[in-house]
């Protein structure tokens, strides 16, 4: 048995637009419906776990986990600039207490990529102010996180929103080729995450972060690609992970990897298993991400904020989830400070532009009664975090 250390977070990890459903006021539900978007299927009503939240957590509690990543949406708690809706601000607040009352931990993101539409309309991460009002968002969501909740992360994925402000088409979120970050939009998103931290801080014992796409970029060994994996890796991940040094934790998110030779990037060889989303099947990602993560920022403290595969075959995802469980363990036996694991994701789910077709969930659901149904592998992975071990 492969077991972890006592108080980990045994998890699974959510985001409001991907679940919810009918998030109306946010700039991807215009996406959705613009004239000639690439995005396959708008949300529509997602899982509605707007109104099912209650139902979800219970099944996760069931099957033996002892936390629960959601996110909270800015374009539900200030639909309009300036404008604060109590009654979200209580429904979030809500779904805080029904984790704890169900004894799920929660760890709670403030930002998901979603923001309202009103901020990308006025400049996005562009605007000069932006920070100042991811501040005030933050400010405006404090009672949502202030009891009962260890862990808050600021914004999800920092390199991948540069990265899709750059000019990626949203379909390829962590893939082969991803083009150049607006390093002006990396910028805001750190000063706001700083900002947001130094917001939170007023909470007591509160821990605070930002999660991270780690993507495994690797060398091809070919002259120059050692060269190029430097240049490319560089303002695409381990420049965020640099940046978590002095906060008290950092999540990564790590799924599969990407080789880099002498002229970038490559796809993926076409004798290798692949997902859904087309990456590689390729379960070392997580402990890979682990590592980096602690080595360039410094020993900040680790969570696995999201893991997982995309697949209609569930003996597949139990396999991969297996994999990266073991060099998650393998990390902790290093030495590395891991908090926890949050696979991704709890509920099959609207994957953006890729619509609903790639199915990550431990639980699946009817798209006309919204009839959950938890799969082989939530029951095999609810068996792992009851034991707190892996079977070796």
């Amino acid at each position: 048995m492969l077991t972890f250390p006592d108080g980990f977070l045994w998890g699974a990890a959510t985001a409001a637009h991907q679940i919810e459903g009918n998030n109306v006021n946010s700039n991807w539900w215009v996406h959705e419906h613009e004239a000639g978007t690439t995005i396959v299927e708008p949300s529509g009503d997602a899982a509605d776990s707007y109104h099912r939240f209650r139902d979800d957590m219970r099944l996760l509690a069931d099957l033996g986990l002892n936390s629960y990543r959601f996110s909270v949406e800015w374009a539900r708690i200030e639909p309009e600039r300036g404008f604060v809706s109590r009654a979200e601000i209580d429904h979030y607040r809500r779904m805080v207490d029904t984790a704890l009352e169900f004894g799920l931990n929660p760890v709670v993101t403030l930002m998901h990529f979603t923001v309202p539409r009103w901020f990308e309309r006025d400049g996005f991460w562009r605007a000069p102010d932006a920070a100042d009002l991811f501040a005030r968002y933050t400010e405006i969501a404090l009672p949502i996180v202030s009891s009962g909740v260890d862990y808050v992360c600021t914004i999800n994925e920092p390199n991948i929103a540069a990265m899709l402000a750059g000019g990626e088409d949203a379909s390829n979120l962590v893939a082969y080729g991803l083009p150049n970050p607006d390093l002006d939009v990396a910028d805001a998103l750190l000063s706001s995450h700083r900002r947001s931290r130094e917001v939170l801080s007023s909470v007591s014992g509160l821990k605070t972060g930002w999660t991270v796409a780690t993507q495994a970029f690797a060398s091809t060994g070919e002259p120059g690609a050692d060269e190029k994996l430097r240049e490319y890796g560089y303002p695409r991940d381990d420049w965020y992970l640099e940046n978590a040094q002095g906060d008290d934790f950092v999540g990564v998110q790590a799924y599969t990897r990407t080789f880099i030779g002498p002229s970038g990037p490559l796809p993926v060889s076409p004798d290798i298993e692949t997902t859904l989303t087309g990456w590689e099947f390729f379960p070392p990602a997580a402990e890979l991400g682990i590592r980096s993560a602690w080595e360039l920022s410094g020993h900040t403290p680790v969570m696995v904020t999201e893991n997982g595969i995309a697949t209609a075959d569930d003996t597949r995802r139990i396999a991969y989830t297996t994999g990266a469980l073991a060099g998650i363990h393998a990390a902790i036996s290093s030495g590395i400070e891991v908090l926890g694991y949050q696979h991704w994701s709890a509920l099959d789910n609207y994957e953006w532009a890729s619509g609903f077709a790639p199915t990550f969930g431990l639980i699946g659901w009817d798209k006309q009664t919204f009839e959950r149904t938890p799969k082989p592998s939530a029951a095999w992975y609810g068996a792992v975090a009851r034991a707190n071990g892996l079977e070796g």
